[in-house]
Parts: C-alpha cells; sequence; structure tokens
C-alpha cells in the first residue's frame, strides 16, 4: 500500500508540475524559434495583472545564456509613485525542442512555470508571450514603444486565443522611465 501511495503521489506531484510548465490550452507556442535571436532587452507594453508586478512600470525584461545552457532573466520594473526598483532573476529551459519557443522559466527555488512565446516579428521586434494559463500574458517590444496597430492585432490575436484582453494593462514606457533606465 505505501508504494501504491507513492507512486499515485510521484503521478499527482507529476502532473500538477507540468500543468504549471505547460501552455494554455488551445494555444501553440511560436516554431522555428531562435533562441539567440531573442535574447537582448524586451519592454512590457502591456500584461494582465498579478500580484509579482502589480504597481510596476518601465518593465523590461532581460535574457541573456547561462553557462549550463539555460537562459538567465532579469525581469526590472519601477514602482513609480514609491521610486523604488524591483529586480528579480530568474532561469529558464527549454521545455523539449530548441526550434519551439516552450520554456519554463523559475524565480523561486526548484518551481517553475511555463513561458510560451504565441506569436513573434519575424524580426524579433515584438511577441506575444503566455504563462501555463490564461491567467498570464505579456506583449512585449524591442522598443519602449510599439506601433498602435501592431498592438491592437496582438490583443486581436489575444483575445481569438481567449485571453481576458478586456483586463490588459498598458504598462508607462514613456518619459517618466527615463530615469530609470
Amino acid at each position: 500500500m505505501k508504494q501504491r501511495t507513492a507512486i499515485m503521489t510521484t503521478l499527482f506531484t507529476s502532473l500538477v508540475l507540468s500543468a504549471c510548465t505547460g501552455t494554455p490550452k488551445g494555444t501553440q507556442a511560436v516554431t522555428g524559434f531562435e533562441l539567440d535571436r531573442y535574447l537582448g532587452k524586451w519592454y512590457e507594453i502591456a500584461r494582465l495583472d498579478h500580484s509579482f508586478e502589480r504597481g510596476l512600470d518601465c518593465v523590461t525584461a532581460d535574457y541573456s545564456l547561462r553557462d549550463d545552457g539555460g537562459v538567465r532573466v532579469i525581469n526590472r520594473g519601477v514602482n513609480l509613485d514609491a521610486r523604488e526598483v524591483d529586480e528579480a532573476e530568474g532561469r529558464a529551459y527549454f521545455v523539449r525542442d530548441e526550434s519551439v519557443a516552450h520554456l519554463k522559466v523559475s524565480f523561486f527555488g526548484p518551481f517553475f512555470g511555463g513561458y510560451n512565446v504565441l506569436a513573434l516579428d519575424d524580426d524579433y521586434r515584438w511577441a506575444l508571450v503566455s504563462g501555463p494559463s490564461r491567467d498570464y500574458l505579456w506583449i512585449l517590444s524591442r522598443e519602449p514603444e510599439l506601433d498602435p496597430a501592431v498592438y491592437r492585432e496582438l490583443v486581436k490575436d489575444a483575445e481569438r486565443m481567449a485571453f481576458p484582453v478586456n483586463e490588459l494593462i498598458k504598462v508607462e514606457q514613456g518619459d517618466a522611465c527615463n530615469e530609470w533606465r
């Protein structure tokens, strides 16, 4: 009986953890992905609200290679009202095939969450990124501002994938951010 309980616990834990690193049902990560082209600084243009970025503007994500073959992730944002910088360092690894933009990322010890690039410009100038569920969505750009027509198309893409786009928060990336760059 103990062995059966241990096996069931292992299976349950595996299922829970794989759900945390999965893609939202009905979506697909970009294929033909080239990590070297994705590395570097990205500006957060919009996001769905969640506790670990609440109140932050001037948000950037900086991706670089790690010695172990993974990706070093530095997320940085500013609470403009409090004039405080919040920075978190994480690590990311491909879940399977390195040509598929489906990674797992961790900022907290051994716990990983999904990082899925769902849409990506051919020139790697903008990206639509989700977490493991429709509770997490980001619109990223290589520049602090994104062409409004491109933004609208990304929002339409996200809406077609059943993300709650009416809850998107536009992130301040204008003049108020200049002293923090």
